[in-house]
């Protein structure tokens, strides 16, 4: 990409949407980030509500496959508690989307090899 081209890119920093991520871990499979809405002065901001995040990998032939998915959750018991669903409804639609690209590959694929002209046919 040409140097002008990163002209374009806004860099600033949206004031009113930011939040104190903190991280939580069991050290095996879990990991759900705790994102605190926060004022432009770092203060809390209560007019926001407090996000969880889950996250989790899977690992592949091809190495380890990120998984995560927003946790209706008010606090962290219930982030916990929520965790396993959350990464079992992201799972499935990652595998939805894997089939999808697999399908849409297949296709191009024989749409590709119909073109091939043999001599002689």
């Amino acid at each position: 990409m040409p140097v002008d081209q990163t002209l374009d890119i806004d860099f600033r920093v949206d004031r009113n949407n930011l939040y104190l991520e903190e991280g939580f871990t069991d050290m095996k499979v879990a990991s759900i980030r705790r994102m605190t809405p926060v004022k432009p002065d770092g203060s809390p901001d209560p007019s926001r509500q407090t996000v969880f995040i889950g996250q989790t990998q899977l690992m592949t032939p091809d190495g380890p496959l990120p998984i995560q998915n927003q946790l209706a959750a008010a606090t962290l018991g219930e982030a916990i508690a929520k965790f396993p669903a959350a990464m079992a409804e992201a799972m499935q639609h990652v595998i939805q989307e894997l089939r999808r690209m697999e399908q849409m590959h297949e296709q191009q694929k024989r749409q590709d090899n119909s073109r091939i002209i043999v001599p002689g046919r």
